[in-house]
Order: C-alpha cells, then sequence, then structure tokens
C-alpha cells in the first residue's frame, strides 16, 4: 500500500466518522473550508523551488543538541521535511513512510531530518510512537519554515475549532502565534541548492518517500 492510499484510507474513516473518530460533519466541512483558502492564497507557489538557494539554519534536535544544514551538508545532500506535529495523523504516516525509505536515501550519502515548530517534549515523543532513526528538529515560531516560504497563520474560525477539539498548539509549540509550516519535502544539494522541492497546502496529500530518489541520484552525479 502506498503512503497515500494510508492517507486517504485514513481521510475516508475520519470523513465518516467512523469509531473512533465520530467527528461532526461540521468539523469536517470547517477543515475544508481552511484547505480551500489557504490552497487558494497561492502560499505554496511562493514557497522557494527546485533551483533555489536552500537557508542556511541550525536547530536543535530533540536533545538540545543544536544540528546545522551547513555540517550535515558537508557529508551528502541533505533530505528535508517538514512536519506539523504529533497530533497530525497524516505528518505521523509520512514519517514512517520516511523511516522506510531511510535506506535507500544513506546509500545515497543523503542524510534526514524533519522540521517541527513543536517543543523538543514532543519531538521525542514523535521519534518514539513512530520509531523513527532520523531526528525531528524543533523550529521556533516557524522562522525555518518560513524562511522556506512554507509558515502561514491559521484563519481564526479554525483556531477556534482546533481549541474546541483541545488541539491546543500554542502549548505543542510553547508559542502563542497559531501558525504552522505547510506540508513540504526538499533535496538539498552539497552546493545548498535545492533539487527537489515539493510544497502542498492541502495536509492530506502527500507525495511517495521515493519520488526524490531521482534527485539523489542526480546529487550522487554531480559529485561523482
Amino acid at each position: 500500500m502506498t503512503l497515500q492510499d494510508r492517507l486517504d484510507a485514513f481521510k475516508a474513516d475520519f470523513e465518516a466518522g467512523k469509531p473512533p473518530y465520530n467527528v461532526p460533519h461540521s468539523v469536517i466541512e470547517t477543515m475544508r473550508r481552511a484547505t480551500a483558502e489557504l490552497i487558494a492564497s497561492g502560499a505554496a507557489g511562493r514557497a522557494l523551488k527546485a533551483g533555489d538557494k536552500a537557508p542556511v539554519f541550525t536547530l536543535e534536535d530533540p536533545d538540545g543538541k543544536p544540528m546545522s544544514s551547513r555540517d550535515l551538508l558537508a557529508h551528502g545532500p541533505l533530505v528535508v521535511s517538514f512536519y506539523r506535529g504529533v497530533w497530525c495523523p497524516y505528518c505521523n504516516m509520512e514519517l514512517q513512510a520516511l523511516e522506510a525509505v531511510l535506506p535507500d536515501f544513506t546509500a545515497r550519502g543523503a542524510s534526514l531530518i524533519a522540521i517541527s515548530p513543536q517543543t523538543p517534549v514532543n519531538s521525542r515523543k514523535s521519534v518514539r510512537q513512530n520509531s523513527l532513526s532520523f531526528p525531528i528538529l524543533s523550529d521556533t515560531e516557524n522562522n525555518v519554515a518560513a524562511a522556506f516560504g512554507l509558515r502561514f497563520a491559521l484563519p481564526d474560525y479554525l483556531v477556534e475549532l482546533y481549541k474546541s477539539l483541545k488541539n491546543d498548539l500554542p502549548a505543542f509549540n510553547d508559542d502563542p502565534s497559531w501558525t504552522l509550516p505547510m506540508p513540504a519535502r526538499f533535496v538539498i544539494g552539497q552546493d545548498g541548492v535545492i533539487l527537489y522541492a515539493e510544497v502542498n497546502p492541502d495536509y492530506t496529500r502527500r507525495p511517495e518517500p521515493e519520488a526524490m530518489l531521482p534527485a539523489l541520484r542526480h546529487a550522487e552525479n554531480i559529485t561523482a
């Protein structure tokens, strides 16, 4: 089963209100509205693309150890996934799919990291629950996400919905701003140029991890 097949199956059960979800249709309609408005805003089209220079960043891993993109790129290409948080089932399924393909990344000399606005405590929880062997770095206030063109503010009506569902982003992220990154994946070459970019304002749609392998093969040819 592909990653998107898994996501679609979960979405169908969730929107049908099957146990254990039992979600009112009004909640589904509100989430659909927010996604449609984010798509219509054109925000994804303003994010960084293949051929752009990636921002240089340093973020802390779940244990508080700083990790810099410059140091990671010194050893090979870098695969980056922007992750909304431990509370997002779609994101967790994507992390599991990335973990499954990680040997193919490392065989090509690449490192893999996820970047999330959540606190290190929640990142440790994500790593543990999803059985990950790659780190989730904490992007306080989504500043690195903003540098990639991914940060957006939740509309007020969606904030109220999240509050009613006890999905307290300020607590998850230790940040009162109610901002998130659009889900995105990048492959960055050792020269800092983005070789692959996929940004989707619809959080229920994710590319297959294998889609990044051609870019990594290209990076191998560049450095060969």
